[in-house]
């Protein structure tokens, strides 16, 4: 694998960009009939941080109903084993993390984007989890919106654990709900100084009470406002 440069974020949605999405969102469209609710509590413009509950790896693929914008993300480093693989998922937002380790690398490029001013998709619960409960979050969110100010959108996906349960190989028809909350602030130092880690603590057992009423409401488990087809 070739050595990891420092990345740069490009916004641009290029042809190759468009049709991707266009194709995918057709056929997800057609195959999970996506049913989106809290689109106006994604902010207009600037970076942010979008926050999905992970209960299947077909989550990453409705992350585009959430915003119109090119989204940036982190992927397995063994994509870039291939370099075509890897041209394309960079191609698409992708930057490589390595899994299993602290990666700095991967930290630095996540802030990279979000202070170009783009959203970031970034999973807190780190792994798939199981269950209807959010557990305990893992502090990454917070810890970039603290050092980019950026808020964090939380995000419920019902439905992709019974569409993409583990262990399958296709994916099967079912019904996703994705319920966008509203945006959790950044921590911010009153001092001007670094954010103490106590905020950065905070501001997780905030995020993750968010997620676990967006994913309720996703699930049916609480009354939702009306949504979008």
């Amino acid at each position: 694998m070739a050595v990891r440069t420092a990345f740069q974020p490009n916004p641009r949605r290029t042809l190759g960009y468009r049709a991707f999405r266009t194709f995918v969102h057709a056929l997800w469209g057609a195959y999970f009939r996506p049913r989106v609710t809290g689109t106006e509590h994604v902010p207009a413009s600037g970076s942010y941080i979008i926050a999905p509950v992970h209960r299947s790896n077909a989550d990453f693929a409705f992350a585009i109903y959430v915003t119109q914008r090119k989204t940036f993300f982190m992927a397995k480093d063994e994509l870039w084993k291939s370099s075509i693989l890897g041209d394309f998922v960079g191609a698409m937002g992708a930057f490589p993390v390595s899994r299993g380790v602290a990666d700095r690398g991967a930290l630095s490029a996540a802030e990279a984007v979000l202070r170009a001013g783009e959203p970031l998709v970034l999973f807190p619960e780190g792994t798939r989890k199981d269950g209807p409960t959010i557990g305990e979050l893992q502090e990454g969110a917070s810890f970039l919106a603290a050092r980019t100010g950026a808020p964090i959108v939380p995000v419920g996906i019902a439905g992709t654990d019974r569409a993409l349960p583990r262990g399958a190989k296709l994916p099967r028809p079912v019904k996703v709900r994705i319920v966008i909350g509203e945006p959790v602030p950044a921590p911010v130092a009153v001092d001007g100084t670094r954010v103490p880690r106590s905020q950065i603590a905070a501001t997780t057992a905030q995020l993750r009470d968010a997620l676990q009423a967006a994913y309720d409401q996703a699930c049916g488990r609480l009354s939702a406002p009306a949504a979008k087809s």
